[in-house]
């Protein structure tokens, strides 16, 4: 994934959303790239669970299960 699969105009609402009065390019920049490389190693989980389950398709459950693995991290 590159840094261009997710847009900025979404990362400057979510820091909005978080309380911020106004937020910089940079900012919103910097937010994309911890999301995606976050968002990377959550998909590389799920599809390790994937796998053992003997399963080509990802599932919501498996992301799930992945999300916590990388947030206990």
């Amino acid at each position: 994934m590159s840094d261009e699969d997710l847009q900025l105009a979404p990362m400057h609402r979510i820091i909005k959303k978080a309380g911020a009065e106004r937020v910089s390019e940079e900012a919103a920049d910097e937010l994309r790239k911890a999301l995606d490389a976050i968002g990377v190693r959550i998909a590389k989980e799920a599809l390790d669970f994937t796998r053992h389950a003997h399963r080509k398709t990802v599932k919501a459950e498996d992301i799930v299960i992945a999300l916590k693995k990388v947030l206990r991290d």
